[in-house]
C-alpha cells in the first residue's frame, strides 16, 4: 500500500495505490487570484486518504514529488512527508514531477496502464512541461519505455522549441507549460493535447506508481528539485546591485 501526495503546482494531489491499483485518488484545485492551497489542504487530504484505506498501519510506503515546480508547494510537501514518515517508522520515496506528469501522457495516448506495449519504434515520446514563470518552463523527455530522453531542465519557450527539433518521432506533450507554450510547442512540431485534458495536471496516482519501482530513502535525505533559485534569492540580488 502506497500513500503519495505532489504539491509543485497549484493543486494538491493525494492519492492511495495498492499492487499498481489506486484505491483513492483527490485532487485540489488552486483558485486563480489565490493563493495554493498547500499549508491549508494537505495534511487533512492526506490523513483522510489514509483513513479510507484502512488506517497508516496498513500503509507500507510514503511517495512525494519532489518538483521541480513551486518553492513553497515543494517545501510544504516534502516537509510534510518527512514528518509524516519519522513520526510513523515508514520509508519514503521521492518521485520526480515531471516523470509522474509523463507517465499520465503514456496512459493517455496509450501507455502501461492500457495494456498497450508502446517499446514499437515510432511510438511518441512524452514532454512534460510546467510553467516555470518568469516567461519559463521546467521540461523533461520520456521515452516510450518511459526512460529519461532529457533530464529536467528549465528553459525559455524558444530555447524548448529549438530543442524539439532534434527528437523524432515528435512528442506529445502536456502540463500547465504546454498550454502556455502551445504556440511554441506545435510550431516545432509537439502534439499538445486539449487544454480540457486532465493530464496537464500532475496525478498523485502516478505518483504512487512510480514509487512502486523507486528507491526509499531516509526521510532527511528527501531534497526538491529547484532547476533555479527562489524567487526572493533573486530579488535579494537585484536590489543589493
Amino acid at each position: 500500500m502506497i500513500v503519495g501526495f505532489d504539491t509543485a503546482t497549484d493543486d494538491v494531489a493525494v492519492a492511495a495505490t495498492r499492487d499498481s491499483q489506486a484505491l483513492e485518488e483527490r485532487r485540489i484545485a488552486g483558485k486563480p487570484g489565490e493563493r495554493p492551497r498547500h499549508a491549508a489542504a494537505l495534511l487533512p487530504e492526506i490523513e483522510s486518504v489514509a483513513a479510507r484505506v484502512g488506517g497508516w498501519e496498513q500503509v507500507d510506503l510514503i511517495a512525494v514529488g519532489i518538483g521541480p515546480g513551486s518553492f513553497t508547494g515543494l517545501r510544504i510537501g516534502i516537509a510534510t512527508a518527512r514528518a509524516i514518515a519519522q513520526a510513523l517508522a515508514k520509508p519514503v520515496s521521492p518521485v520526480g514531477t515531471l516523470a509522474a506528469l509523463a507517465r499520465g501522457i503514456e496512459t493517455r495516448i496509450g501507455g502501461r496502464d492500457a495494456g498497450v506495449d508502446r517499446s514499437r519504434a515510432g511510438q511518441p515520446p512524452a514532454l512534460a512541461v510546467l510553467d516555470a514563470r518568469r516567461g519559463e518552463a521546467f521540461a523533461a523527455l520520456y521515452g516510450t519505455g518511459g526512460e529519461e530522453l532529457w533530464p529536467p531542465l528549465v528553459a525559455a519557450p524558444d530555447e524548448l522549441a529549438s530543442r524539439l527539433q532534434t527528437v523524432d518521432p515528435a512528442p506529445v506533450a502536456a502540463g500547465s507549460g504546454a498550454i502556455r507554450f502551445r504556440g511554441e510547442l506545435e510550431a516545432a512540431g509537439a502534439e499538445v493535447l486539449p487544454d480540457s485534458d486532465t493530464v496537464h495536471r500532475i496525478s498523485a496516482r502516478q505518483v504512487c506508481l512510480l514509487a512502486e519501482g523507486g528507491s526509499p530513502g531516509r526521510p532527511e535525505a528527501i531534497e526538491p528539485i529547484y532547476l533555479r533559485p527562489p524567487d526572493a534569492e533573486v530579488w535579494l540580488e537585484r536590489d543589493t546591485h
